[in-house]
């Protein structure tokens, strides 16, 4: 299977998109302003402990307290061991102590971020978890030979470096079939890492940030590259620079596929993720067939919905039936990744009577699961054709993070947020600075995007208009809603 990453970075926005065979399967989004916190490492002061839920609250400097469970925390007299639930959570922390704790999820909605004091740190081969010494191996690496090898390379590794405190090790994906300079690289620099930290540690005071994870563009290098990546697209020469010195220390592999993209056209526009990522925040998702899903995000759960639509089929119903919900199948699991639904999740396939071509749909749908990289559970398919199934959530989903609830409607529907339609604004003044030439440029939109393009967005103006040397002048069009601009030629 062919992949390719493509990556968008401007100052106040990065995404990144994974393709499949040219089709958009995953989108990462970042913003300057709400960068995601999961991986960071904070010393924090418990403001709350909680008997009855077996869990505390912590100050670590964000608007809304933290959430940490007792099975999370480990007990001062027993630095190496794993959590457990029968602490008490009294036993363990008290209102005003210190502690320090790693994000291991960001805040969703009205919930704060969740919390554990198991620290660890990842490389681009091996995660270290400083507080126990236990080597582990990613599932992902099923060949048992294979991972007695890498078990025993990492074991030599830590026996060479006995004059540091004992740490445990957990092999990634990516270190199937690497050799023992690279895990020895990737143990000296944890080591380092965590020296590091345990030196802010002790110079900080509560709540302060320790560490903090690497952006997007850096991230997805260490954890999303992997041999089937054929092609890296960068559209800023900036970015480009700080991936190129990444990939040339850590991922040395990846040289000579990662490229800058200097083309007029917008990248995203180029390989279609636009249309796609509008696409995706729709209820209703067309199949090739004429069929299509109906999907529904809830705070409690998501629901999807499979329906024959205009597919008619050439045999009989069952026969119809079938072909739909396979298609259904696959197209389902695509659009859990790239949708990023999380939680629980029912899926009302159309009704089979054939015990066979239920099994048939619960397999392609399985098989369709494998490449998600989140974890998930599924159950088979019930006497009503559904599927429930739960997916990890670690992150808001794309609806969350691009939408907000529409007051027109009394919040039964979601629209654009004004800050998303600003970083559209400007991603078309680009496409069309490129293009065409022009003395400057006026933008009509509603009143909301042009008070933020004025007040929140004034610096991110003036950088665009020193950028492309030409003025830009707002006016506000009473009768466009939100999402609604136009970018005239002045």
């Amino acid at each position: 299977m062919s992949e390719e990453i493509l990556m968008n970075i401007t100052p106040m926005e990065s995404r990144v998109a994974l393709l499949e065979n040219g089709i958009l399967q995953d989108i990462y989004i970042e913003r300057a302003c709400s960068r995601g916190i999961v991986g960071n490492i904070y010393k924090g002061k418990v403001v709350r402990a909680l008997p009855g839920m077996q869990a505390a609250f912590v100050d670590i400097g964000l608007e809304r307290a933290a959430f940490i469970h007792a099975s999370e925390i480990i007990p001062c007299n027993d630095k190496s061991a794993v959590g457990h639930t029968e602490h008490p959570i009294l036993d363990l922390v008290h209102e005003g102590q210190s502690l320090v704790v790693q994000v291991t999820k960001d805040p969703i909605g009205t919930k704060g971020a969740r919390l554990t004091t198991h620290i660890s740190l990842p490389a681009r081969y091996l995660v270290m978890m400083p507080q126990n010494n236990h080597v582990g191996i990613s599932l992902r690496i099923e060949d048992e030979e294979e991972r007695e090898r890498l078990r025993t390379l990492v074991e030599l590794c830590i026996e060479h470096m006995d004059e540091h405190a004992p740490c445990g090790f957990i092999l990634r994906t990516a270190a199937e079939g690497i050799g023992q300079q690279e895990v020895q690289e990737d143990i000296v620099f944890l080591r380092r890492l965590w020296a590091s930290i345990q030196e802010v540690i002790r110079e900080s005071q509560a709540p302060a940030v320790l560490y903090e994870d690497l952006s997007l563009q850096l991230r997805t290098m260490r954890d999303l590259v992997n041999p089937n990546i054929e092609k890296i697209r960068i559209d800023s020469q900036e970015a480009f620079y700080k991936v190129h010195k990444f990939v040339k220390k850590l991922v040395p592999q990846m040289n000579g596929r990662v490229e800058y993209y200097s083309g007029e056209r917008p990248i995203f526009d180029l390989f279609g993720v636009e249309d796609e990522i509008n696409k995706a925040l729709s209820r209703k998702v067309q199949l090739k067939s004429g069929g299509h899903l109906v999907i529904d995000q809830t705070e409690a759960m998501t629901t999807i919905d499979v329906n024959t639509g205009a597919f008619v089929g050439h045999r009989n119903l069952e026969e119809t039936i079938f072909k739909t919900n396979l298609e259904a199948a696959a197209a389902i699991a695509r659009q859990l990744r790239l949708r990023n639904l999380g939680g629980i999740i029912i899926i009302d396939f159309i009704d089979m009577e054939n015990a066979e071509h239920q099994r048939q749909v619960q397999r392609t749908f399985d098989k369709a699961l494998e490449r998600d990289h989140a974890k998930t559970n599924t159950t088979e398919v019930s006497d009503l054709g559904l599927i429930e199934m739960t997916r990890k959530r670690t992150r808001e989903s794309l609806e969350r993070i691009l939408c907000e609830p529409c007051l027109t409607c009394n919040g039964r529907s979601t629209l654009k947020t004004a800050e998303t339609v600003c970083y559209e604004v400007f991603r078309e003044i680009l496409r069309i600075a490129r293009a065409y030439e022009s003395n400057g440029y006026l933008v009509l939109a509603s009143e909301t995007v042009v008070d933020r393009l004025l007040d929140e967005e004034s610096s991110n103006v003036a950088d665009l208009e020193e950028f492309i040397r030409k003025p830009i002048r707002f006016q506000v069009e009473p009768i466009y809603s939100q999402e609604q601009f136009d970018v005239v030629l002045a």
